[in-house]
């Protein structure tokens, strides 16, 4: 008997504040065709009192609330994915596990493969659930990364070209529960297409900030994407690019390169002429595009907030295909595919990912910019600090005003006090 695996729940945690984009071009008098070829329209931003720690749990609580407890005490498998890591050593699992009162006898890990994290931490969870070791084990996995532009008074930074950067990354994570019971997303177990080798186009050689070069990066994303998709149709050889997909789900460092890399692939792979190319990309591609261009590029989780936004906005009277594609710097890439059913849109629209997304405070530019001063952030390392909310009082207001709006709790970094963390909820 053929096993099944996937995705049973997915929710989205978009933070509690963000900025517009073209608002932030005007304000640095920047091109705003550039901006606008950019598609992207907000990007979210962390709050001195959120860490990955903290968008991790508030991701996953919604999904580990809808549970009943003896479907909680199944949880045998936690796996943060991140390259927002905050110790060399500790995973952020372990914060995760304790603060969502999960099962003690339970795996907690931590996985760093730059974009890729997710789907490595998802393909992970999978082969596990497919294993049968611990027949009806679940496994939660969270993908949660934020981007953090600090000000500083030298050039001793190695943040990558401000003007590239500043408007693309942004702050979330993505929760996936994954188990034998895939009502969000099955995956077509063994098709699978890899593709990876060793490149220098973006690194972190130190916690806080990135090096690299923009436009190798482009180009390793762009083979990455072909070849991985050649090395899928070998283990699907009826796989056809433009036909097998109803929907397609990319790694979004920002919404114009993908459309850049959709192009390329119809150009390569199909006959298909640029007005249709055009019309394809608004029916497949720009779905999954929904939270990505509210949310900004949040590393590993990225192609999976691409997948949520398909299936939350895409139309699935009849189960559909979906594509998608993972890639990480360095660099690791992979193809991968499986279906969604309208019962399970029902269940991503349950979660509401829009509403949280609306629910945020717009940062006006003042705010911002204090934000990004470097005394505003707990940085890697940080052994005592206690978080300040009276700092932005009119941010602190709108989070309370939010919750009580949607019933539903969230939780912010309290203290630390010696290296150990300490988180408190706001209900």
């Amino acid at each position: 008997m053929m096993r099944t695996a996937g995705i049973e729940a997915i929710n989205v945690y978009g933070g509690c504040a963000y900025v517009d984009v073209m608002e932030l071009a005007n304000w640095r008098s920047r091109d705003t065709a550039r901006f606008e070829n950019l598609l992207i329209r907000q990007k979210s931003v962390a709050l001195p009192y959120e860490d990955p720690v903290s968008y991790a749990i508030n991701a996953a609580k919604p999904i580990i609330d809808a549970l009943s407890a003896d479907e909680r005490e199944r949880i045998e498998l936690v796996i943060t994915c991140s390259e927002s890591g905050i110790d060399f050593g500790k995973s952020m699992s372990t914060y995760i596990h304790q603060y969502l009162g999960l099962n003690r006898n339970c795996r907690l890990f931590e996985l760093k493969q730059a974009c890729y994290s997710g789907t490595a931490g998802l393909q992970m969870a999978v082969n596990f659930i497919l294993s049968g070791v611990s027949p009806g084990a679940k496994a939660l996995v969270v993908a949660t990364d934020l981007a953090r532009f600090m000000v500083t008074e030298d050039d001793s930074s190695l943040t990558m070209d401000w003007a590239f950067f500043e408007p693309s990354g942004g702050a979330g994570a993505v929760a996936l529960l994954v188990s034998d019971r895939p009502e969000v997303f099955a995956l077509d177990i063994g098709a699978n297409g890899c593709y990876s080798f060793e490149v220098m186009d973006t690194c972190r050689p130190i916690p806080d900030s990135e090096a690299g070069n923009a436009d190798l990066s482009l180009l390793s994303y762009l083979d990455c994407c072909d070849q991985s998709f050649v090395e899928y149709r070998k283990r699907v050889p009826e796989a056809d690019y433009a036909t097998t997909f109803r929907y397609l789900c990319f790694h979004t460092p920002f919404g114009g390169m993908v459309k850049g890399a959709h192009r390329n692939m119809m150009r390569k792979h199909t006959k298909l002429r640029r007005d249709d190319i055009e019309r394809d990309f608004e029916s497949r591609v720009q779905p999954g595009l929904t939270y990505c261009q509210r949310v900004g590029n949040i590393m590993g989780g990225t192609v999976l907030l691409s997948l949520a936004g398909a299936i939350d906005s895409g139309t699935f009277e009849t189960p559909q295909r979906i594509g998608c594609f993972s890639y990480g710097s360095g660099c690791s890439s992979e193809t991968y595919s499986g279906v969604a059913t309208e019962p399970g849109q029902r269940k991503v629209r349950a979660m509401g990912i829009g509403a949280g997304l609306d629910s945020r405070h717009r940062l006006t530019m003042d705010e911002y910019e204090a934000l990004l001063s470097a005394q505003a952030v707990v940085r890697f390392g940080t052994r005592n600090v206690v978080s300040d909310t009276a700092q932005f009082p009119g941010i602190w207001k709108s989070i309370g005003e939010a919750v009580a709006a949607s019933g539903r709790p969230r939780i912010f970094l309290k203290e630390i006090k010696d290296f150990h963390r300490s988180y408190d909820w706001v209900e």
